[in-house]
């Protein structure tokens, strides 16, 4: 078993570039599939599940490459996302486990989903949805443990390696050591040999801005990239703790949230008022959570997404079937007489019906 993992993980370094452009096109094939055949949505999303943990593996073991070679250097300066997540990772093992947990349960959430549709009666289905969700909230209850900071989605570290970036040295390595370097000197590049003729000033570099325009285009173009207090703090304080009672609150809030939101929708009752609890904890948690300093752009970040995924909320309850529904079928029925946008307009039709089956399409 190990040579054969060993052989694939040789046969994944030599075509990194190539297996990264085949999981981008198979994850694009999983859009198209649902309403294409009988099930065509379980195999979307079995495929759609299959590509996030292989692709999760991919990027552990080009992470270990990368780290394992002290010639490679990032062409871009690392995610302050992924410093961070990578920070936390490393120090502690029990985080470690309990992030990727967490994603492997979001990448086949849905799928389990289906398969407790197909097999399990309305109630034992959601007895199961219930049980993930308890699953979920104890793994970031654990997160927020050990970090005793706001959680980061995803909690791992993402992918920032380019395959293309990677070195021929580490291509060529049968095993996760780094090559042996060599012993010449590498040969100059054709466009630097020639590098004693010199520049004479173009008219354009003589030409002096119009009057009353400042030429700001340098200082346009270098001030992104600038280092920030962020860019030379360490990398597990790029997050501050959490201090005071109300920004503990505001993180249990938000993680027992969707607990609350399944638990009421699970009785089959009152559905409109866990829409409602749902979005009233939302809401709480927003309010009760701090202000991060400008300085701070991982937690503003975060915020920032946890803000625009309230948008979901139209997907959902008596909003979903009652106002977005009906104004999504009439944009699809009158763009299906437009060419090239009525394809388009076919997708999101095969979608509606999926939305209102399966809980995880929309969960929060």
């Amino acid at each position: 078993m190990s040579s054969t993992l060993a052989k694939y993980e040789n046969f994944l370094v030599n075509n990194v570039s190539t297996i990264s452009a085949l999981e981008s096109s198979l994850r694009s094939v999983t859009w198209f599939l649902p309403g294409r055949f009988k099930d065509a949505e379980l195999a979307s999303e079995a495929l759609s599940a299959l590509l996030n943990i292989t692709s999760l593996y991919h990027d552990t073991l080009l992470a270990r490459i990368v780290q394992s070679d002290p010639k490679w250097k990032p062409i871009l300066p690392t995610p302050l996302h992924t410093r961070y997540t990578r920070a936390w990772s490393d120090k502690d093992a029990i985080y470690r486990m309990a992030a990727r947990a967490l994603e492997l349960i979001g990448f086949t959430q849905l799928l389990i989903e289906m398969g407790m549709k197909r097999k399990f009666t309305h109630k034992n289905r959601w007895r199961g949805i219930l049980v993930l969700e308890t699953i979920k909230v104890i793994l970031r209850f654990v997160l927020l443990r050990i970090t005793r900071r706001p959680l980061l989605s995803p909690p791992i570290p993402e992918r920032d390696i380019d395959p293309a970036s990677l070195a021929p040295s580490i291509h060529s390595s049968p095993t996760l050591a780094p090559t042996t370097p060599s012993s010449s000197s590498p040969s100059t590049p054709d466009h630097l040999k020639n590098n004693r003729v010199p520049l004479h000033p173009s008219s354009v570099m003589l030409t002096l801005p119009p009057p009353g325009r400042s030429d700001t285009s340098v200082e346009d173009y270098l001030l992104p990239k600038a280092l920030t207090t962020s860019s030379v703090r360490p990398s597990l304080q790029l997050v501050k703790p959490l201090m005071s009672v109300q920004d503990w609150v505001a993180e249990a809030v938000y993680i027992l949230r969707p607990l609350i939101y399944v638990t009421m929708l699970s009785t089959g009752k009152h559905k409109d008022r866990a829409l409602i609890t749902a979005f009233a904890l939302e809401l709480m948690s927003r309010n009760l959570r701090r202000v991060p300093f400008p300085s701070a752009s991982v937690e503003r970040d975060e915020y920032a997404r946890r803000d625009r995924d309230m948008a979901w909320y139209l997907l959902r309850g008596s909003i979903w079937e009652s106002y977005t529904r009906p104004k999504i079928e009439s944009m699809v029925e009158s763009a299906s007489t437009t060419p090239i946008v009525s394809i388009f307009g076919a997708i999101v039709k095969d979608w509606i019906p999926l939305i209102n089956e399966y809980y995880y399409y929309t969960a929060i």
